[in-house]
């Protein structure tokens, strides 16, 4: 890298600091930023307390008429310079994703040209006209019409596992349909998920106190939760936090999008080209060491085939190195941290003490955790109860269709499925019985687009959608205009 191309993200800007009105000292001090393979500290940054969060969302509500009155080709233009600066400087940013959250190359670069995308998608959403005209339901002479206007400030909180991915996509949404932004990025992603993202925001010349940025934990996510000036908030994490979120966002009435896990079945028909159905199931559980919301939970596969498939797998995982992607060639990088990878290896000892097997892996190494293979899982073991976002394949094996089903279905989450058969039409069929927002047929379960609504049913969400054509429906709000040639008496 030149000096130029490092200067983009040069250290000196931001360490110690978050983005309010400018680069500032935060109110709770600095904190080292650790990278969860070796735990080398990777840069200082500043940390947001609840005050610095009440005086970003005072700033944002002040900042956000000007720029909802910006004409939307304008707001456009910047979205889409941010992208430009983006992908311009990839080259510098990708090895900041690979050290603070242990992806391999081609995952992050992964998250530099998919939040490109969902720039560029909310850029194109800025610009679509939204009114329309109703005709008079009672016969009087007057123009009705229905025009959408932004929330206001939009909170945004996002996890560590697609830190850049999971954060631009709200905010991009939000900064398109005239919204400003607070943005509490996951604490221990907070450059990747936040800084980064202030930077290029920086460069691509948004208005001021339009995007704030407060690293911080609980206790900001909190007030973001309780704060009057914020009138909507956007999660993505887990399902007993997003609970939490959701019922405080209830009691201050204010909007909530949320963003869950998920225990997502890739059903294997008895028709399945089984060497392409074994692809499909590796990618899907082991792509980021399984830490992905869409990562498939359960490989429900027919009785008859149970086995084959198994050896597939386990001749796939012993063929995948394990290691630090910021120094050396592996498939599979760190999780996030050591007490994650505890929490799954109990998972896997679970299901193993209650008659499963273990193929391969199942032991972890400090923060590796290597691909794993679990067979004759069945319902009430861990392994088949939870979301275990990790590198673990866990195989059911199934009598018929309905019996893959009623196994698919044996949970409270609703995010993704997939089925793969050579029969299209019988797949689909037998999908469209499973509960998801997401359904891939001769897929596997983890597939995003920036042009497709996300989110998912039950546990997985609240219902609602992110991207493509849900920007505007979570991201602004409908008002009704009616209006007279002139006033007119009342029989009063």
């Amino acid at each position: 890298m030149d000096g130029a191309t490092r200067a983009f993200f040069d250290e000196a800007t931001w360490a110690g600091k978050i983005f309010t009105g400018g680069w500032a000292a935060g109110s709770a001090g600095a904190e080292d930023v650790r990278a969860p393979a070796d735990g080398a500290v990777l840069a200082s940054v500043g940390r947001a307390a609840p005050v610095d969060l009440a005086a970003a969302a005072k700033a944002a509500r002040k900042a956000q008429p000007a720029w909802e009155a910006t004409d939307p080709a304008k707001r456009a233009e910047i979205l889409n310079m941010a992208a430009d600066i983006l992908q311009a400087n990839a080259e510098e940013l990708m090895p900041w994703i690979i050290r603070e959250s242990g992806s391999i190359p081609p995952k992050a670069g992964i998250e530099i040209e998919h939040s490109a995308g969902f720039l560029r998608s909310a850029a194109e959403a800025a610009t679509q006209a939204q009114a329309q005209t109703l005709d008079s339901v009672d016969g009087r002479e007057a123009r009705e019409e229905l025009i959408r206007v932004a929330h206001g400030v939009v909170g945004v909180i996002s996890p560590f596992n697609f830190p850049l991915i999971l954060s631009i996509r709200a905010i991009a949404a939000a900064l398109a349909t005239g919204n400003a932004v607070v943005h509490k990025p996951d604490p221990r992603t907070p450059i990747t998920g936040g800084l980064m993202i202030a930077r290029v925001f920086e460069a691509a010349g948004l208005p001021d106190n339009l995007l704030h940025i407060v690293p911080g934990g609980a206790d900001v996510g909190a007030a973001m939760c309780e704060d009057p000036n914020i009138a909507m908030v956007s999660f993505t994490g887990s399902p007993e936090v997003g609970a939490k979120v959701g019922e405080a966002c209830g009691r201050n009435l204010k909007k909530v999008q949320l963003e869950l896990g998920g225990k997502n079945a890739l059903i294997v028909l008895d028709d399945a080209d089984l060497e392409v159905a074994a692809s499909n199931c590796a990618w899907g559980a082991w792509l980021h060491q399984g830490q992905i919301c869409m990562a498939t939970g359960l490989i429900l596969v027919p009785a008859s085939m149970a086995e084959a498939l198994v050896q597939q797998l386990a001749t796939k995982a012993h063929h995948l190195p394990v290691g630090n992607p910021a120094t050396e060639e592996c498939a599979l990088g760190p999780l996030i941290a050591e007490s994650e990878a505890k929490r799954i290896e109990a998972i896997v000892e679970d299901a193993v003490s209650k008659g499963a097997t273990c193929h391969v892996g199942g032991k972890a190494k400090g923060t590796l955790f290597p691909a794993t293979v679990l067979s004759g899982v069945k319902p009430g073991m861990r392994a088949f109860e939870e979301e275990i976002f990790g590198p673990v394949a866990v195989v059911v094996d199934y009598k018929d269709d309905d019996h893959a089903v009623e196994f698919a279905t044996m949970t409270d989450f609703g995010l993704v499925a997939s089925v793969i058969g050579t029969d299209v039409d019988r797949a689909r069929a037998l999908g469209l019985r499973l509960p998801v927002g997401h359904l891939h047929i001769n897929d596997q379960t983890v597939n995003a687009s920036a042009i497709a609504p996300f989110g998912g049913r039950g546990r997985s969400g609240n219902g609602s959608r992110i991207s493509g054509p849900a920007i505007w429906e979570e991201f602004s709000q409908w008002v009704w205009i009616t209006t007279k040639p002139a006033a007119t008496p009342y029989p009063f």
